[in-house]
């Protein structure tokens, strides 16, 4: 078969220089207003331009915003993410350096990653645990894809996306931990239902009276031997002070004076302890 060479003709290097710009239908031509906007000084008539460029890359930027749907953030929230990184990538773009495309959708794209790390997690992790989120979040939904495949197992996991187990492992937590959840919230228990807070123990006074006595024990142990004994009777056997004073052969008054003036000394030093290890 004879190919006839005057009808093909090799493509000009305007002809691939355009092509390349216009990979999408959505990469509208704005090499113009490019170059009147780095002529302007700020005003209205910039603003005007710069408004104009931005309407018409818009559906580039909704577009890869809906890459990221069906991960728990509503798509027009994503198209006003993805909105604010195309205005960045046009406030920055240098048209010297290439076509606007190239530089706009990881500009825009990198927005909406921040966007998820930043303000969709509850709490904050770090990104490389994120990172293993996503792995693991993809990784899963390839591996079930098929009709009637089985739900992959972590090695399954791991050997498909190149992780260790213990990688996976992170992963597969932190797909439980983009969200918090309410104390308030109930849980399933057989017929009775019952909240997240009624599973946590509450405050203990009984800790208190454990750090107190061991904080008065040595104070307790270089007190006089009546003044001990006085306090064991008055606080451990629940004697009166006139029951004391009768055991003792001493005045009411004195064992009241004793009981005070001991209690006095034991607070003022075991006090004193504490500070000193704080």
């Amino acid at each position: 078969m004879l190919i006839d060479m005057s009808t093909s003709r090799p493509a000009t290097p305007a002809a691939t220089t355009a092509q390349s710009r216009r990979t999408h239908d959505d990469a509208p031509d704005t090499a113009r207003l490019f170059a009147r906007l780095i002529t302007l000084e700020e005003g209205p008539e910039r603003d005007a331009v710069r408004d104009e460029i931005v309407t018409a890359w818009l559906p580039m930027a909704h577009r890869i915003a809906g890459r990221f749907r069906d991960r728990g953030e509503a798509i027009e929230d994503l198209r006003q993410v993805a909105a604010l990184g195309l205005v960045k990538a046009v406030d920055r773009f240098d048209p010297e350096r290439g076509a606007f495309e190239s530089y706009a959708v990881p500009t825009i794209t990198g927005e909406i990653k921040r966007h998820f790390r930043d303000r969709m997690w509850a709490l904050r992790v770090p990104r490389r645990v994120q990172e293993l989120r996503n792995k693991v979040r993809l990784a899963r939904r390839e591996l079930a894809q098929n009709p009637g495949a089985p739900e992959p197992s972590v090695a399954d996991i791991a050997a498909h996306t190149g992780l260790t187990e213990e990688e996976v492992g992170a992963g597969l937590e932190a797909l439980e931990s983009f969200s918090t959840l309410s104390l308030d919230a109930e849980l399933p228990a057989g017929d009775d239902g019952y909240s997240l807070a009624d599973t946590l123990g509450g405050p203990d006074a009984s800790y208190d009276v454990v750090v107190d006595r061991e904080s008065a024990k040595e104070s307790l142990r270089r007190l006089p031997e009546r003044e001990r004994a006085i306090l064991y009777m008055r606080f451990f056997e629940d004697m009166t002070q006139s029951r004391i004073a009768d055991r003792l052969g001493i005045s009411q008054m004195h064992v009241s004076r004793l009981i005070s003036r001991s209690c006095a000394q034991v607070r003022e030093e075991a006090l004193g302890r504490q500070g000193d290890r704080s």
